[in-house]
């Protein structure tokens, strides 16, 4: 059986026989020389972040460097670029692991340990800059940041999604119960006797309105009596 050569392979040969490229050959090579996909989601965030790092660095270690009467344009410089080594490579290292593990099957715990290994990356670049002996601490001190921001992180998202998930009437109803609350939910027999007592109340009222009717009305015909009987008297007069 023989074995027949593939188009890549009878291109690559025409290639070196000749020692031009073809077009195909070139495409093939600037695709190589591209980042992938892949890479750009990797890349493109943690330049973001770390720029975004930076220009907070800048700032505080500007406002440093003023309230120690030093020079404020080298603390300013040197800030920043912690910051924005810092920053860069939490993120990048943080995407990079989270992509190699997937980021679907990723547990809570598993994203716990993902911010506690790009927290050590993060602390052993941001040590290297400021010396050797700062690397190990650096590294454990940032790593125990990124655990304790992540358990933070998934604690408050937890939260937000029973409080998402839960119906409006149980909300109503927890925050009535709550001992902050002015109000509180009433039962349906205690509903019942407040309307009972309020029918009383309306029932009451009605008695004495009524009552002063026949009041007014007595006196109405009192007045009329009274009227007629003058006028009686002064015509027999």
């Amino acid at each position: 059986m023989k074995m027949q050569p593939n188009v890549c392979a009878v291109q690559k040969v025409k290639d070196d026989m000749t020692g031009k490229p073809s077009a195909a050959g070139l495409e093939s090579r600037a695709s190589q020389n591209r980042p992938s996909e892949d890479d750009s989601k990797i890349l493109y965030p943690a330049l973001q972040v770390g720029g975004l790092s930076g220009m907070s660095g800048l700032l505080v270690g500007a406002f440093a460097g003023v309230i120690r009467s030093s020079n404020p344009t080298l603390f300013a410089l040197a800030s920043g670029v912690q910051w924005f080594t810092l920053g860069s490579s939490f993120t990048a290292s943080r995407s990079y692991i989270r992509q190699s593990w997937g980021q679907e099957k990723l547990t809570p715990k598993d994203s716990v340990y993902v911010s506690a290994i790009s927290g050590g990356v993060a602390g052993t670049a941001g040590g290297l800059l400021r010396g050797p002996r700062n690397v190990i601490p650096a590294a454990v001190m940032f790593a125990i940041l990124g655990a304790g921001g992540q358990a933070l992180y998934n604690r408050a998202d937890d939260q937000v999604s029973e409080f998402a998930q839960s119906a409006p009437s149980n909300r109503i109803e927890s925050w009535l119960n709550s001992k902050w609350s002015p109000m509180r939910p009433l039962s349906g027999s205690e509903y019942e006797i407040i309307l009972r007592e309020r029918l009383l109340r309306i029932n009451a009222d009605i008695a004495l309105i009524d009552q002063n009717i026949e009041d007014l009305r007595a006196q109405e015909r009192a007045w009329k009596e009274k009227d007629f009987e003058s006028r009686t008297g002064s015509e027999s007069k």
